[in-house]
This record gives structure tokens, C-alpha cells and sequence, in this order.
């Protein structure tokens, strides 16, 4: 499954929301050296329950949208 993400680093906590097509996930951890992404690999494994190792950045490795796929 292929989702569509806007990631905002620096958040306040760690939450997931939906808006239309959208996913804007809020990460606690600042957008350098990759820590945001690996915040986004926690985030979304937990929301959706699967491994961490079933999530991948297909897009928008160094951006705030990203595609990601997530495998069941």
C-alpha cells in the first residue's frame, strides 16, 4: 500500500492524521541526520501495526512529502 505523507518535525508528540488522501504525521525529532525519518518509521509501525521493517520511503527521502509503502 502506497500512502501519501506530510511530516512535521519538532512536534510536540508523536501523532498521526488523516486528511483526505493524506497523512500528516507530527515527530518529536528534529529533521537532521535522518532522525525524523527514523521518528516516521516508529510512528507510522505503530499506527498501522506491522514491523518496521515492512515500512519504506519510496519518495521524498530528504522532503517533508514523502511516499511511503507500507507491506502487510
Amino acid at each position: 500500500m502506497l500512502i501519501d505523507v506530510k511530516v512535521v518535525p519538532n512536534a510536540s508528540k508523536n501523532k498521526v492524521l488523516k486528511n483526505g488522501d493524506v497523512y500528516r504525521v507530527y515527530v518529536n525529532s528534529p529533521a537532521a541526520d535522518g532522525k525524523a525519518n527514523k521518528a516516521l518509521m516508529d510512528v507510522l509501525s505503530e499506527h498501522f501495526s506491522v514491523k518496521k521493517n515492512n515500512i519504506r520511503i519510496v519518495r521524498g527521502e530528504k522532503s517533508r512529502n514523502k511516499v511511503v509503502e507500507i507491506d502487510y
